[in-house]
């Protein structure tokens, strides 16, 4: 085995340790308060804002005008995930400078930034994909995806439910929704509502919202990206024993 694989190893590892942690204090305080929060809110928002984050990811997902990077085999680990990387900081500065650009703009703009800051995250997904050399064409492969950006961005409970799935995917993508329009987009928009809100909404605060936009955008997706990363990671030890000796 590599260096190189070790250490991929041990991070790995390190990832599933920490996805699989038991919800802490904090976590489990803030979870009810975003519950009791999402209570309150009237039925036809939650039905109003679910269906428009389901029409702008299926937006995404379904597109077929996505141009994604080719590799040349055969490659090595190392050189698959520098590329990798490379990708992962082209978005990162890409949504910082987006996010401090709409911050900047006040509550209008700030407001647009949730669409376009969603298409870059997943347009970063796709081409991670890619490069790991997933065909982004399949259904079972966008839909892998989908569960990818939502374990990402979910409380520490719902983490330990998804986390599951992804490990055993070949078992279990068979008895996943046949059609993006059976995946369940009111849990998907809570997730992500909840896990992204405050840090988001101090976007909109004069004078502050532009670094904030910043540097929010930054952190997010670079947080997607070692998820993503994380998550192919796991499949190729499916695939590869070797991967995790």
């Amino acid at each position: 085995m590599s260096t190189y694989q070790s250490i991929v190893n041990a991070e790995l590892l390190v990832w599933l340790l920490k996805t699989k942690k038991t919800p802490g204090i904090l976590g489990r305080m803030t979870q009810g308060v975003q519950s009791k929060i999402n209570s309150i809110i009237p039925e036809k928002v939650h039905k109003a804002i679910t269906l428009a984050i389901e029409n702008m990811v299926k937006a995404v997902l379904t597109g077929s005008g996505w141009i994604v990077p080719k590799v040349k085999e055969p490659i090595t680990l190392k050189e698959r995930e520098d590329k990798v990387r490379k990708r992962i900081k082209w978005y990162r500065n890409t949504a910082s400078a987006e996010g401090a650009l709409t911050g900047a703009g006040g509550i209008l703009l700030g407001f647009a930034d949730f669409p376009a800051f969603l298409t870059i995250k997943m347009k970063m997904l796709f081409d991670i994909a890619a490069l790991y050399g997933a065909n982004t064409k399949e259904y079972h492969e966008r839909l892998f995806l989908l569960y990818v950006f939502q374990l990402s961005f979910s409380s520490q409970s719902r983490r330990n439910d998804l986390i599951g799935l992804l490990e055993n995917w070949e078992s279990y993508k068979e008895e996943l929704p046949k059609d993006f329009s059976q995946f369940d987009w009111r849990t998907f928009q809570l997730d992500y509502r909840d896990y992204i809100d405050l840090a988001k909404l101090a976007q909109l605060v004069p004078i502050i919202g532009a670094p904030v936009g910043a540097v929010v955008n930054y952190k997010l997706t670079e947080h997607l990206g070692e998820y993503a990363m994380n998550a192919y990671r796991l499949r190729l030890s499916k695939k590869d024993s070797k991967l995790l000796m």
